[in-house]
């Protein structure tokens, strides 16, 4: 199960005030158990402690961790784990966006359902001999997957309502 044993964090400002708490108690043990997570690098947990970095991560790591996470739980492939990078690379270019990957209610399966329920209300029939160069015999064959702009846009509303 997901989010066991410290519950889903709202934000990398969330995550980041219960580091700070354990950090204080010396609780090194209950940090790697925080950070491993919510998908925050080991690494980057010795950073804070070692006084490195002032925080354990900032947006765009969290919502890297949670997606990360969450995929290990999904276990996708093939287009699914295409539309996982489009997501990051979302995160990359907004920060809102980031944000809005790591809020409470908002996860990878609510936005593949998203991408899905746009790939079934939008299948086109696919052209008869395409279909017979597949092998493929008796009735029609519909696909409705979204391009990568169209995916985008999908993801953006998803995270963002917009």
């Amino acid at each position: 199960m997901l989010y066991e044993k410290f519950g889903e964090f709202d934000s990398a400002e969330e995550i980041n005030k219960s580091a700070e708490g354990l950090k204080a108690e010396g609780d090194t043990e209950s940090l790697l158990a925080l950070a491993k997570e919510n998908g925050i690098d080991e690494d980057d947990v010795y950073d804070y402690l070692d006084d490195v970095v002032d925080e354990l991560c900032n947006p765009l790591m969290a919502a890297m961790g949670k997606l990360q996470v969450e995929a290990d739980d999904l276990k996708p492939y093939e287009i699914m784990d295409d539309w996982i990078e489009y997501i990051k690379f979302r995160c990359q270019e907004r920060d809102e966006i980031a944000r809005a990957v790591r809020k409470k209610g908002k996860s990878l399966k609510g936005c593949i359902g998203a991408l899905l329920q746009w790939s079934f209300k939008n299948a086109q029939p696919v052209d008869k001999d395409i279909v017979k160069a597949a092998g493929v015999s008796g009735g029609s064959v519909k696909l409705g997957i979204p391009g990568i702009g169209r995916a985008r846009k999908i993801i953006t509303d998803y995270y963002l309502g917009e």
